[in-house]
């Protein structure tokens, strides 16, 4: 049973989170959400120790089209970061505020950018393109991401400064515009670089939050140098070229492992 218990940690995690969030806002809704969250983690990383073939996408499904669906487009709640600098501007911890203070600037400490691997929506639609793998050199391009960050601060911020009405309605629209330009900018990306992966190395906003924070993650995939081999084969099947044969915090791309388990699964000699 030891092999569980990673799985069972992170959903002690998430229920601990689900519990204080509804006792402190008396409100059920988080019970529920981070307790499925939770659930739908823990499910797909113990299909995975099963061997099931596609355990990361059930995660992957199950969290990201909650989030885009229903809190999202039914719940009419904003969750990108234009929703995160609203609620951060009226002062109010809730909604997308609560999202990325767990999911994308404190809890990457402990699980690092486990986040784009297992629950972005984004990520989500990306992941059925066949270019899996990278078959190019990174391209320098990660300035890119300061742009788009900094574009939807200042969207959010001139709202506010022009004290524009029905706020609650433009950040919704501002929900459904931007995520149609993520996937028409992700798809375009992915087909131009043959490179899943291409919006969420070079576009992605996001990653300004998760970067610093995953460069301290605890959740890491390490190397037993003394099984090594030095075949390249992790390199070759790594989505964000992260050198995984270096166990240092510095190594190449290291703050980009999506935890997405690839590499492991690869190793000839497990030694991952």
């Amino acid at each position: 049973m030891k092999k569980y218990l990673l799985p069972a940690v992170l959903l002690a995690i998430f229920e601990i989170v689900a519990v204080f969030l509804w006792l402190t806002k008396d409100n059920m809704f988080y019970l529920i959400n981070f307790s499925y969250i939770g659930i739908s983690i823990a499910l797909g990383i113990c299909l995975y120790i099963r061997k099931y073939k596609y355990a990361r996408r059930v995660t992957q499904l199950l969290v990201g089209s909650y989030m885009l669906v229903y809190l999202g487009l039914i719940c009419s709640e904003n969750m990108q970061i234009e929703g995160f600098w609203y609620y951060l501007f009226t002062g109010v911890f809730e909604a997308a505020t609560i999202h990325y203070a767990v999911a994308k600037i404190f809890g990457p400490l402990f699980f690092g950018r486990g986040w784009c691997g297992y629950a972005c929506w984004t990520a989500m639609i990306l992941d059925f393109f066949p270019y899996k793998q990278s078959g190019q050199p990174r391209k320098k391009l990660g300035w890119i991401r300061y742009i788009t960050f900094s574009a939807s601060l200042i969207f959010v911020a001139a709202l506010f400064l022009a004290h524009v009405g029905n706020m609650e309605r433009i950040m919704f629209w501002s929900f459904i515009i931007g995520n149609l330009l993520y996937y028409v900018t992700g798809i375009t990306l992915a087909f131009y670089f043959k490179d899943n992966r291409a919006f969420c190395k070079y576009v992605c906003p996001v990653t300004v939050f998760l970067k610093p924070m995953s460069y301290f993650s605890m959740l890491r995939i390490k190397c037993d140098k003394d099984k090594c081999v030095s075949c390249g084969r992790c390199r070759q099947v790594c989505p964000m070229n992260v050198d995984m044969t270096d166990n240092s915090r510095k190594r190449a791309n290291g703050t980009e492992c999506i935890l997405c388990l690839e590499c492991v699964k690869s190793c000839p000699k497990k030694a991952l």
